[in-house]
């Protein structure tokens, strides 16, 4: 019980000291509202294009909501001898990283919520499994949050996980499918694309939302499972090799 009520407690600090801030609330109701914007001006089709953006739109708030919010919480606390701190609650290092990444995690799902309802609200939206979608948002959200975990694991300065976030998030933009399909990348960058955890989230979205997905959806689903448990374990090593040992 004693390792829940610390898992909880951890959990809720983080929510008061980052998540529920004015300027994120707004940040992750802006950043999508802009995104979708920009994309409708772009394609010039209106309404009728929005079911086709709406994945990649999902897809984009979780990754620099939940990416943006790592830089910052784990990046600060290790300057500030904070996470230190934690190490001495009676829970393990597994159980601990979970709760320091938890707040991000749903940060990006809300963040994925939101071009959601904006959507619902002026255009019909048909997905075929709303269970899936959220299974497939939920383990984007894991992914990117745990992607964001391994690069502030790899600096020492908020300012630099924000910029070396950037080196993974823009190719992704472009290479996972997002916008652009992959089947329309030149032929030599394609295999780039098959290494990007956010490729196979967008692809599973895709054939929920329009039916338009490239592979099988139990593959994409293995393949986001996968990269979960991969970076995750990454992360903790490189914690316990740089911060702790």
């Amino acid at each position: 019980m004693k390792k829940w009520i610390a898992f909880w407690n951890i959990l809720l600090k983080d929510m008061r000291t980052y998540y529920l801030k004015p300027p994120n609330i707004s940040w992750g109701i802006i950043f999508p509202l802009a995104w979708t914007g920009m994309f409708l001006i772009r394609s010039g089709t209106g309404l009728d294009s929005i079911p086709a953006l709406l994945p990649g739109l999902m897809a984009i708030s979780i990754l620099f909501g939940t990416t943006s919010m790592l830089a910052v919480t784990v990046t600060f606390e290790k300057k500030n001898n904070s996470f230190d701190r934690l190490l001495l609650a009676p829970i393990s290092f597994d159980l601990l990283m979970l709760a320091k990444t938890s707040g991000a995690i749903f940060f990006g799902i809300v963040n994925a919520m939101i071009p959601i309802l904006l959507a619902s609200f002026i255009t019909d939206i048909s997905v075929s499994s709303w269970p899936l979608l959220i299974l497939a948002v939920f383990l984007i959200a894991v992914v990117s949050t745990f992607l964001g975990l391994l690069i502030a694991v790899a600096v020492s300065e908020v300012f630099e996980a924000q910029t070396f976030s950037n080196f993974f998030r823009f190719p992704m933009i472009f290479l996972c499918g997002l916008f652009l399909p992959i089947s329309k990348l030149p032929i030599f960058i394609r295999p780039i694309s098959y290494v990007l955890p956010l490729t196979y989230g967008v692809d599973i979205m895709k054939g929920l939302v329009k039916g338009e997905n490239f592979m099988p959806i139990p593959i994409s689903f293995a393949a986001l499972t996968a990269f979960c448990i991969l970076i995750f374990g990454l992360s903790k090593h490189f914690i316990k090799k740089r911060w702790i040992s």
